[in-house]
């Protein structure tokens, strides 16, 4: 056979061998034709889409500050937020599987690991994972709901209707409007009533006017996570509900000499006194009055007995007018140490003499039954007396004008 014929055969064997190494190639899809071939295979992926809040984990979030999962064209499967310690935080989800938050409040200076799972109308799942951290405080204030004696307010308690509650913080406050804004009084009946700073660790809380007995007064101070200025946080929530007793209402008048109890509007004891002697006596560079100042006070605390010691006022006991005694039932409605109590020894004074150093003496039997039918919280009005008037450090609240306790809240 000539050359030349062989040669074109060759190549037409490579052509046709090319050919089929290109179909090779190819993928050919199953169709209703019935070819045969591998199949094309589409994964796709689920359409629920997870959202967490806070979105930017590398800020350090207020621990109420709002933290959620939302899933949008989905529901939730679930949803697990631990703390450091590997505790898992408990949460609530929507009755709808959409949307998740902390049943519980979080902890200050933590790292949290929060991980979602959710599958979308056609079961098709995801999950998400998230990091965030927590806000670590300068430093932490303690508050107490005391009343003006100092004693904490006790849960379910029965009070005067002149009770005020004290707000104590164990640090100075730097944002006292933010405190306010934290701490809520709620009273059945309501009544008009309104915080006063006494100072930067103290605020004060009263009614317009005296509450009407029967009344339930309820503090609620959600102080924590509360930013209350230059880095100081409150370190927990306090509350307390307490109802008012009957009302006991004393008016002590220097004009007649006479304490007059009143029960609800009633009379129900008239008690001769001596009430402070007045003048003032300055010892070194203090000056201290005997007056039974003028003002409105209230019960703060009792006891029997009660030692009497003018020298925690500046009054040294071997003084002219210094003392130290026993005295028996003694019922205290100042800050600075003016009791109702008993005195024998001035009982001739009682009812037309002054003869105290600021106390208001009655005889052991009025002293004994005052005692035991006072509550913190009642009120007693001293009238008609000399000296400055009654200022609230000194537990007179209830001597400042309305118009002048609102200028006090920081709000």
């Amino acid at each position: 056979m000539p050359v030349s014929r062989l040669r074109r055969k060759s190549i037409a064997l490579t052509a046709v061998a090319a050919a089929v190494l290109l179909l090779g190639g190819c993928t050919i899809s199953q169709s209703d034709s019935g070819s045969t071939g591998p199949a094309t295979t589409t994964v796709r992926e689920s359409e629920a889409a997870i959202a967490f809040t806070p979105a930017d984990p590398t800020t350090p979030v207020n621990p109420l500050s709002p933290i959620r999962v939302d899933v949008t064209q989905g529901t939730l499967t679930s949803v697990t937020l631990t703390n450091p310690e590997g505790k898992v935080v408990g949460g609530i989800t929507t009755p709808d599987q959409t949307s998740w938050k902390p049943s519980e409040p979080l902890g200050y200076g933590k790292t949290y690991a929060l991980t979602a799972a959710a599958v979308d109308s056609q079961g098709l799942p995801t999950t998400k994972n998230t990091t965030f951290t927590t806000v670590a405080p300068n430093n932490q204030t303690r508050l107490y709901l005391n009343t003006t004696g100092g004693q904490s307010i006790t849960e379910g308690g029965t009070y005067g209707v002149g009770l005020v509650v004290v707000a104590h913080f164990d640090e100075e406050i730097g944002d006292r409007a933010a405190a306010e804004k934290a701490m809520t009084v709620t009273t059945n009946p309501p009544v008009q009533g309104s915080w006063y700073w006494v100072d930067d660790q103290n605020a004060h809380w009263r009614p317009q006017e005296y509450y009407t007995p029967g009344t339930t007064v309820s503090v609620d101070a959600k102080i924590y996570g509360a930013e209350l200025g230059d880095g100081l946080y409150g370190q927990q929530d306090e509350a307390v509900t307490f109802g008012i007793g009957d009302s006991h209402v004393s008016i002590a008048d220097d004009d007649t000499k006479m304490v007059t109890v009143y029960e609800n509007g009633q009379v129900v004891r008239e008690m001769p006194t001596s009430m402070g002697m007045g003048g003032t006596e300055t010892i070194g560079n203090t000056t201290l009055s005997f007056w039974t100042q003028p003002g409105t006070y209230t019960v703060m605390d009792k006891a029997n007995p009660v030692i009497m010691d003018s020298s925690t006022y500046g009054l040294p006991i071997n003084s002219r007018l210094g003392y130290k005694e026993s005295i028996n039932w003694a019922t205290r409605i100042s800050t600075d140490g003016i009791y109702l109590h008993e005195l024998a020894s001035s009982v001739w004074a009682q009812g037309n003499t002054d003869t105290s150093h600021g106390c208001l003496n009655l005889n052991p039997t009025n002293a004994q039954w005052f005692f035991n039918f006072s509550r913190p919280g009642d009120v007693v009005e001293v009238r008609n007396t000399g000296g400055a008037p009654l200022e609230v450090w000194q537990n007179g609240d209830w001597s400042v004008p309305w118009d002048e306790w609102l200028v006090g809240s920081a709000l």
